[in-house]
């Protein structure tokens, strides 16, 4: 199992990225998949999640309206598209299936 994520880096706040999660190894559709983070000396939070076949999704309010996560099966991959983003979006990103853990992607907002 592979999940690597990508898209990550320096942005201004008010800005935007877009992180990608490809994927390998299991059976992509079959899985609910989520975004966590982690800023530094905080615990790891969700982010968003997705069902296996895109038709619902969650979010904490600290990011709900602001990020969107997508899916495409056919592509075994997973998006995170954040908007507005602010300083305390800071921190490193990662991609999750319940049998796996990506390496994650350093995201800082910052000006």
């Amino acid at each position: 199992v592979q999940l690597v994520e990508s898209g990550g880096g320096l942005v201004q706040p008010g800005g935007s990225l877009r992180l990608s999660c490809a994927t390998s190894g299991f059976t992509f559709s079959s899985y609910i998949m989520s975004w966590y983070r982690q800023a530094p000396g905080k615990e790891r939070e969700l982010v968003a999640t997705i069902t296996s076949t895109g038709g619902s999704t969650i979010y904490p309010d600290s990011v709900k309206g602001r990020f969107t996560i997508s899916r495409d099966n056919a592509k075994k991959t997973v998006y995170l598209q954040m908007n507005s983003l602010k300083p305390e979006d800071t921190a490193v990103y990662y991609c999750k299936n319940s049998i796996s853990w990506g390496q994650g992607t350093q995201v800082t907002v910052s000006s």
